[in-house]
């Protein structure tokens, strides 16, 4: 992938959307996680600074990378341009998580049989 590619990702961690964006992502090599590197945060060059992507910011802070469970993710877009990284309340939104267990034993029990 080419450096100025930008993605937008939308994902739900304890009951709030997060938005964030970031120059790569990629299934990662954990199996049922998508990774996400090099996230990409507003210049400081301006006088204002966005408090919510401060603290989008500062939550991140240090982070090489980071796994996100694949059914906690909302939405992946790549974008043509960085917009404001941004924490979300999940209340009333339509957003909703698959449900059940992503990957069941297929014998349907518990264990193996004996």
């Amino acid at each position: 992938m080419a450096s100025n590619h930008i993605f937008k990702i939308m994902f739900v961690n304890q009951g709030k959307v997060y938005e964030v964006y970031a120059r790569k992502v990629s299934h990662g090599s954990l199996l049922g996680f998508v990774e996400i590197e090099e996230l990409v945060f507003g210049e400081r060059s301006s006088v204002v600074l966005d408090p919510g992507e401060e603290r989008v910011k500062t939550e991140f802070a240090g982070v090489k990378r980071s796994f996100l469970p694949v059914q906690s993710v909302v939405r992946i877009d790549e974008v043509r341009k960085q917009g404001v990284s941004k924490i979300v309340a999940l209340e009333g939104s339509n957003v909703a998580t698959f449900p059940g267990p992503l990957f069941s034993n297929p014998a349907g029990d518990s264990g193996p049989r004996k």
